[in-house]
Parts: C-alpha cells; structure tokens; sequence
C-alpha cells in the first residue's frame, strides 16, 4: 500500500461505526475502483462544511439559523422530545410518530468522561422552557445509568423553572443499555407511543 492510500485509510477509520476493513473497502472503492465518485463527494463534503450548522433553537441540523422542523408550523410547539444526538432525531422522523419539535443534548450526562451540563445543550433547553409555550417534554435518551441520570437532572430543572410541564419518559419496546440510533422505525413508534409520564 502506498503512505498517501494509507494515510486515507487511517483517516476513515476514525469515522464512527468504520473499522479497519471498513475504511480500506472504502478508499479501494473512491480511489482505484470508482474514482469517478471520488470529486461529486468532496465537491459535496467541502459544501456541506460550508452550510451545515446547528440550529440556534434545538441544536439539529440546519442550513441557516434554524432547522426545517423549526421552521414548521405543522408541528406541535407544546411538545419537545430531548434526545442525545442528531442521529436520534433523524430515526424518530423517519418513524413517523412524533409531530413536535426536538432538543438534541450533543451527549448525555457522565462524570466519569468529565460531562457535566455545562458541556451539554442544556441553557438552551432551559430557555427554551422559559419562553416557549411547551406543555409536554418527551424524554428520549437511551435507558442506561447515563441516560437515567440526564433524565433525573432534567426532570429536576423543568420542576424549577415550569413545574406545570407533562414529563413522559419512552422506553417500552427499548432494549436495555440501547439508544434510539439503530432502533427499528416500528420499535421506536411503539416506545414513543408508549410513552409514561415521569413523577417529579
């Protein structure tokens, strides 16, 4: 293998979910077998460095200052559904059975990674609390120690700053110790439809 085929290969497999065999499938494939595909993808790859950002309100994915569920006036502004990544969102969606809008935390809670609140997306979900009509948050994190313990410090803030908010916790038809990222679209209608408020 040549140092500049390896150094690609060493590159890709940084990628989350890409291994060694992975990432040397992939350079073979954009640099010997098809290298046709190779300029559209970095033609793409440079544009969307250029355009995609997070949104200001939610923390998705967007091409200005908000994201195109923000700018729905379809959905449900009531409802948030926090979740820990973009990838989560993005598995609710194509579910179909959730019509409100989203928080994306960028994490979850863990201590022992030195994740405090400070190095999540939590101010603005606070404020969000404060100045938006929400009646119902939806909490969507994966149902392991860490996702327990943002829930507990979510629930706590929301009893501080709206105490009249619905909490509902999803869960059912979630496997222990799982996220919502690889769940099945019918899994995760069956959790979110089996949602059960949260005591506070």
């Amino acid at each position: 293998m040549t140092p500049s085929f390896d150094k690609v290969r060493q590159l890709l497999k940084l990628l989350p979910g890409l291994g060694h065999r992975s990432a040397e499938r992939i350079a073979l494939h954009l640099l010997v077998e098809r290298p046709a595909k190779l300029e559209p993808l970095l033609s793409a790859l440079q544009a969307a460095a250029l355009a995609v950002r997070r949104c200001s309100r939610c923390g998705s994915l967007a091409e200005s200052d908000s994201c195109e569920v923000c700018l729905d006036p379809k959905r449900d502004a009531g409802s948030i559904c926090v979740v820990e990544q973009v990838p989560d969102v993005m598995s609710i969606e194509r579910s179909s059975a959730y019509r409100g809008t989203y928080h994306v935390l960028h994490g979850r809670l863990s201590p022992i990674n030195g994740i405090g609140p400070e190095e999540l997306n939590l101010a603005t979900f606070e404020r969000r609390l404060k100045d938006e009509p929400i009646t119902e948050v939806v909490l969507a994190l994966g149902n392991d120690i860490e996702g327990e313990a943002t829930c507990h410090f979510i629930r706590e803030s929301i009893t501080a700053i709206k105490p009249s908010v619905k909490v509902s916790r999803i869960g059912f038809g979630l496997p222990s110790g799982s996220g919502l990222t690889f769940a099945d679209p019918a899994t995760l209608r069956s959790a979110l439809e089996g949602r059960r408020d949260v005591g506070i």
